[in-house]
């Protein structure tokens, strides 16, 4: 399990502090030195996530990637979209394949939440996407979208999966894009597995905080 970053957030003056008391920069992305000590009430990571996303008013864009299975169990598709939902309520943009099993899952999550989810399909036409795809891309490449997809996305949650993940979670790495799995993704070395779609959460929030 991840350690608590112990993070405190002032809503008054809208800073972010962590228990360095360092002081997030949203603008600039990074933490920056600061005074000790400062107020604020403690918060999670995803709870930080929310307030940088939708209220302080410079939220960061950079889409996080959720990849697997075609043919996703019963606990894989609600993993799916139950992480589409959270992705969506803490103001992340969602990116995936575009098409069926824990795409579409996943998909279906975010417009539950009014979020934004970008398919990058494989095929030439945007007709190919499931129904809950905000934006669809047609690539019109074929499997080498995987490789698009690793390398668009700041970071990647990998829920069960075969070969076409596996490439997914390959590229990722090769990027230097953290990648999380749940629910029977392919193990790899490298790879951090959590135990929820929650704690999935959690890791996103610290890689978009830069924790």
């Amino acid at each position: 399990m991840l350690q608590d970053p112990q993070l405190r957030l002032d809503i008054k003056s809208g800073e972010l502090h962590d228990e360095r008391g360092r002081m997030f920069d949203p603008a600039a992305r990074r933490w920056s030195e600061a005074q000790p000590g400062r107020p604020g009430e403690p918060v999670s990571a995803a709870h930080a996530l929310r307030w940088l996303q939708r209220e302080s008013g410079m939220p960061l864009r950079t889409p996080v990637a959720v990849i697997g299975t075609r043919t996703p169990t019963a606990s894989q598709a609600v993993a799916a979209e139950t992480l589409g939902r959270l992705l969506a309520e803490h103001g992340v943009t969602v990116l995936c394949g575009g098409r069926s099993g824990v795409m579409e899952e996943v998909c279906r999550g975010v417009a539950q939440a009014g979020g934004l989810s970008i398919g990058l399909l494989p095929d030439d036409e945007p007709e190919a996407a499931n129904p809950y795809v905000t934006v669809p891309l047609a690539t019109g490449i074929g499997v080498a979208r995987n490789a698009l997809i690793a390398r668009a996305a700041r970071c990647l949650v990998a829920i069960g999966g075969g070969y076409g993940t596996l490439s997914e979670i390959a590229f990722a790495l090769q990027f230097k894009r953290p990648v999380f799995l749940l629910d029977g993704a392919p193990a790899v070395d490298g790879a951090l597995e959590c135990a929820d779609a929650e704690a999935a959460l959690d890791a996103v929030a610290r890689v978009i905080l830069a924790l």
